[in-house]
């Protein structure tokens, strides 16, 4: 009954089915392992952010370039406050408000970026307090340039003067003539009047949408796997009918399959050409009786007067 299984045509279907199987398992596990990475890198962060609390302040020299290691770490600065900027669509615990941010000219000219606070309500000059005078020593958690998408941070433009969407060296470098650090701090203590930001963990290292996509991915791999074994395991249950209804004479040839389409393709020719031969015989009658329709005036006029 099952020696259709060694027809090409199964052939192919079973080499199919043994490439797939293997390669959806693969292909699950690794977007499983994705996830289960995510959410390794998240509780490492949580747990290295709150270490960097505890942690002594080192200058900020020696935790640069900005990495997953050393985001968060607290780092000391020491120079003088020049421009400030105002970062608008922030929130902070459920309330929406804006940053007050400050660079910091340290030795040599080049600007950090400093987070000094935060205040509820619409991003408005006034209400952000004058930065210190004089040379400053300020503290606060380190952080990485920011990327549109994260945190927040709106890629939107067509901002007021004195205000910016990211904070990142990218975006800064066009509003102020000095060089920026490609990082930026939040200081540990707010200044007069304003909230402090807390750290955020690294890019990539949360559990956001694209770990979850990832967990995603994976049910569907393994869906496709099950769906594989089940098509092919009703594929062969067909087969297997078909045979045995073959065998006990319920289906027909296929010499007999083919001659009854034979059949039915002559037959179906045969009353084409039918309707064919009745549509010329109805069209030539017609022609008839119209020429006769003409010549019936001529006759009419040639018949004598008495």
């Amino acid at each position: 009954m099952y020696r259709f299984l060694l027809t090409p045509r199964w052939w192919g279907i079973n080499v199919f089915v043994l490439l797939a199987i293997p390669f959806c398992i693969f292909m699950g596990s690794w977007q499983l392992s994705r996830f289960e990475a995510r959410v390794q890198d998240h509780r490492a962060a949580g747990e290295q952010a709150a270490a960097a609390r505890t942690e002594a302040a080192r200058p900020l020299a020696r935790l640069l370039p900005v990495s997953t290691e050393t985001s968060g770490k607290q780092a000391t600065a020491t120079g003088r406050y020049g421009k400030q900027l105002l970062v608008p669509g922030r929130e902070l615990d459920g309330e929406r408000g804006f940053y007050v941010l400050t660079l910091l000219r340290v030795d040599g000219g080049k600007a950090l970026p400093v987070v000094r606070g935060w205040l509820p309500g619409n991003a408005d000059p006034a209400k952000a307090p004058a930065a210190p005078t004089g040379e400053v020593t300020v503290t606060g958690a380190l952080q990485a340039s920011e990327s549109p998408g994260s945190n927040g941070v709106t890629a939107a433009g067509g901002l007021p003067a004195g205000q910016t969407g990211a904070i990142s060296s990218a975006s800064l470098v066009n509003l102020v003539p000095y060089e920026v650090y490609d990082a930026w701090i939040t200081l540990a203590k707010a200044d007069s009047g304003m909230r402090a930001v807390p750290a955020t963990a690294p890019q990539g290292t949360g559990l956001d949408l694209k770990a979850f996509q990832n967990l995603g991915y994976t049910g569907e791999w393994f869906v496709f796997a099950g769906f594989v074994v089940f098509m092919w395991f009703r594929l062969l249950r067909r087969e297997a009918e078909f045979a045995r209804d073959a065998e006990l004479g319920l289906v027909p040839d296929h010499d007999e399959e083919e001659a009854t389409v034979t059949e039915t393709t002559a037959e179906a020719e045969a009353t084409i050409e039918a309707e064919a031969t009745n549509e010329a015989t109805t069209e030539a009658t017609a022609q008839t009786d119209a020429a006769g329709a003409a010549d019936a005036p001529q006759d009419a006029g040639n018949i004598p007067v008495r």
